[in-house]
């Protein structure tokens, strides 16, 4: 895979490199044009994420026939590599062979061929011809020394190439490992780096040139010894990843899980790699294949894309591999009483007490984990440039709470034997020579937790995020909306009448929506107006927001009454892959904190659009990103999407630096049959499989967007329509049922 990226040599400046090149000193942007030379998994993953993010691109493969057939598989990858279809259709694609010529307009060309380094070369010294005087060329190998690439190329190819290892699929993992060679020009290095974090929504870490660089040298040593470990101990497959996921600050996918997402036969391939590559490493040549794998990789059933590998899931139910029988059987809930009573600690107390555990988990914890952090230590001068970077790597690349040497300070160095450490102090961090120097300040990549807090109230942090700007922080559990935060907000907004701030959560969510249990227990009361009273008090605090210079930051889940609170802002920045919408129909409401009102409003230029808003709403979908929900008019099309996923805070301040109020849109009258036009799409809806009373949400939602002749009497008819629908026993059925099983119920 090549891509490459053209940038209009009309924008800016040029200035000298090293050896006396003339390097592009503008900005790089999104009029850049972007060409990916071969389409196969890693290939067709970059393109995809570069046409998301608004760049022109080229795909190249052998042919254009191949071209054209890999990109049909790849607008079928799941998870999707496009967040909306229809970016896919902006693509270009040819042959290498027909179209290399195409390469001539690059700045950026980035290499992921298949892993021979002969075909490799042979690409190299085709490109070396056709490349333009300011290309940046990159290979994404993960297999091959980087040294060896640049080999025969000319000194003007040579100082402008490099290494950049993306994680696979790029669209969803921000960590990109960049590797220098000894003759890459430095301003090429800085200047890569800089569009990356800057424009293609990267965390860059750069890495030695060592065999598999960090992720995969030290991840997949991990990602075996835990198989290797687990077989030893006669453990069962969801035991160890009872310990290895949450428990010790990582993701759910925790071990084995983990294993069947990248793949088992990939797991297979690098560790041959390193074994073959690292013969001075003990701890490499143990990455032999343990018993488990060799079944299943003889069986091809080697993870996720073969549809089975140590988990494989029929109907509703998944099936884990026993490690004793090679068979599959029913998954077993792990008996781990003394882990689960430690999982409120702190991470690196509840390790610590794990490890001292006289069962099967701290057992696994002895075999498993202090070797691993033992080796992190051994190995880290050799592949990395300093224990920060090390621990990013895995943090960015593997979703670590903690990497190693963090963990290692957080647990106790002399709890595990390790004299090296602690390796972080007052942001301080030490070097490999044993002196301590300032970890990076990155004021782009604050979270809320970095910043002051000014002001508590009972459901919100007031904080200090700087140049003038409050951050307004809901600390209810996943950001809910309740009647006591919409009681603090509007005590913030009174006591901060023309205060610029940014709407947020200390959640790693925005907001799952209005607390359910406050309906519920309205219900239990018959207190319908209750109901209606706390509606008018949602409304009208969106409205207010309206007025202020305010921004929401939406981070995670922006759903429901989460939504409407944000949406009151004059301006909301999203991150790109915050899913968005409005799901109360799968309790049997609309939305009423003014959601259903501001979806009349931002589809009133026609009624074919208000019957489609009106359709999303009935079904409670939800969109899977912010540019979905922009194409929804979810979002409004002034509202901002965050596409780097550390920068959302940062983007929200600086959008509220320059926020002005905004006043709601006028009511205006659709021209056409509005109300008739809706009933058509129901009905149909209704024969397709709808149930009564799904069409009975719709009607509701119907009547906001076509009965009321003014925004006063469109508030009032949607707490109407929301309070008979909360007094219908098949609402009350569907709210308790989510509130008792997280699931939504049909009815």
């Amino acid at each position: 895979m090549v891509c490459v990226i053209r940038f209009h040599s009309t924008i800016g400046n040029t200035k000298k490199g090293k050896e006396g090149g003339n390097l592009p000193s503008h900005m790089w942007n999104r009029r850049a044009h972007v060409c990916v030379i071969g389409a196969g998994t890693m290939g067709s993953g970059i393109a995809a994420h570069m046409a998301n993010l608004g760049f022109q691109v080229t795909v190249l493969d052998a042919t254009e026939q191949t071209a054209r057939a890999a990109w049909e598989r790849a607008t079928k990858a799941r998870p999707p590599h496009f967040m909306v279809p229809e970016t896919a259709e902006n693509v270009r694609l040819g042959g290498i062979y027909t179209h290399l010529h195409w390469a001539q307009e690059a700045d950026w060309v980035c290499e992921a061929v298949v892993e021979k380094l002969d075909v490799k070369r042979a690409l190299f010294e085709q490109l070396d011809q056709a490349l333009g005087e300011t290309t940046i060329i990159t290979t994404n190998t993960s297999g091959l020394e980087i040294e060896l690439l640049r080999e025969g190329r000319s000194e003007r190819f040579r100082r402008s190439f490099l290494g950049t290892h993306f994680f696979n699929p790029p669209r969803y993992l921000k960590l990109l490992e960049l590797i220098p060679t000894s003759d890459t020009d430095p301003t090429v290095v800085e200047r890569i780096t800089e569009f990356l974090e800057d424009h293609a929504a990267r965390r860059v870490v750069r890495a030695k040139d060592t065999p598999g660089f960090i992720a995969n040298r030290y991840g997949m040593w991990s990602m075996f010894s835990t198989i290797q470990v687990t077989e030893r101990l006669g453990m069962t497959i969801e035991e160890a990843d009872a310990i290895c996921g949450p428990f010790l600050g990582r993701p759910r996918s925790a071990a084995f899980r983990l294993n069947d997402l990248v793949g088992l036969d990939i797991m297979m391939d690098i560790a041959n790699n390193l074994r073959e590559r690292c013969p001075h490493d003990v701890m490499a040549q143990s990455m032999t294949v343990p018993q488990s794998l060799a079944v299943l990789m003889e069986k091809g059933w080697i993870g996720n894309k073969a549809g089975q590998g140590y988990y494989r899931k029929e109907g509703q139910e998944f099936l884990s591999f026993d490690l004793q029988t090679h068979a599959y059987r029913m998954r077993r809930e792990p008996e781990f009483g003394a882990l689960d009573a430690l999982a409120r600690q702190p991470l690196g107390e509840r390790i610590a007490a794990g490890l001292e555990l006289k069962d099967p988990a701290g057992e696994f914890l002895r075999e498993y984990l202090v070797p691993a952090l033992r080796y992190a230590v051994q190995l880290a001068p050799e592949i990395s440039y300093s224990y920060l970077d090390f621990d990013r790597v895995m943090q960015w690349g593997f979703g670590w709470e903690q990497g190693p040497f963090a963990m290692i300070d957080a647990i106790g160095p002399e709890r595990l034997g390790i004299p090296e450490g602690p390796f972080y102090k007052e942001k301080t961090v030490k070097t490999f020579a044993g002196t301590w120097v300032p970890q990076p300040a990155e004021p782009n990549y604050q979270a809320i937790a970095d910043f002051p807090i000014l002001q508590t109230f009972d459901t919100l942090y007031v904080r200090d995020l700087g140049d003038g700007v409050h951050a307004v922080s809901t600390r209810t559990k996943m950001g809910t909306v309740n009647p006591q935060l919409l009681d603090d907000l509007n005590a913030y907004l009174d006591g901060h009448p023309d205060q610029r701030f940014v709407l947020t959560s200390e959640a790693k969510v925005f907001s799952f929506g209005f607390d359910l249990s406050f309906f519920r227990s309205r219900i239990d009361e018959e207190d319908w107006a209750g109901v209606g009273a706390a509606l008018a008090k949602f409304q009208a605090t969106c409205h207010r927001l309206s007025q202020h210079p305010c921004v929401a930051a939406i981070h995670g889940y922006g759903i429901g009454g989460g939504l409407e609170l944000a949406l009151g802002c004059p301006v909301v920045v999203a991150s790109a892959e915050a899913q968005l919408g409005y799901p109360e129909a799968k309790v049997g409401l609309i939305p009423g904190g003014a959601g259903t009102v501001r979806m009349r409003l931002f589809h009133q230029e026609n009624a074919k659009s208000l019957v489609e808003a009106a359709k999303v709403l009935a079904k409670g979908e939800m969109a899977t990103n912010a540019v979905l929900a922009q194409r929804q008019g979810v979002l409004r099309r002034t509202d901002v999407i965050s596409f780097h996923p550390d920068r959302w805070l940062h983007d929200a301040k600086q959008a509220a630096l320059t926020v002005a109020p905004r006043p709601w849109p006028e009511w205006t009258t659709v021209v056409g049959p509005l109300a008739g036009m809706m009933d058509r799409a129901f009905d149909e809806w209704e024969k397709a499989g709808a149930t009564r009373h799904d069409r009975k949400i719709a009607d509701a939602a119907g009547h906001v967007f076509s009965k009321p002749n003014s925004l006063d009497e469109a508030l009032t008819r949607e707490r109407q329509e929301f309070v008979a629908l909360i007094q219908d026993g098949l609402t009350q059925a569907r709210i308790r049922h989510m509130l008792d099983t997280g699931k939504p119920l049909r009815n």
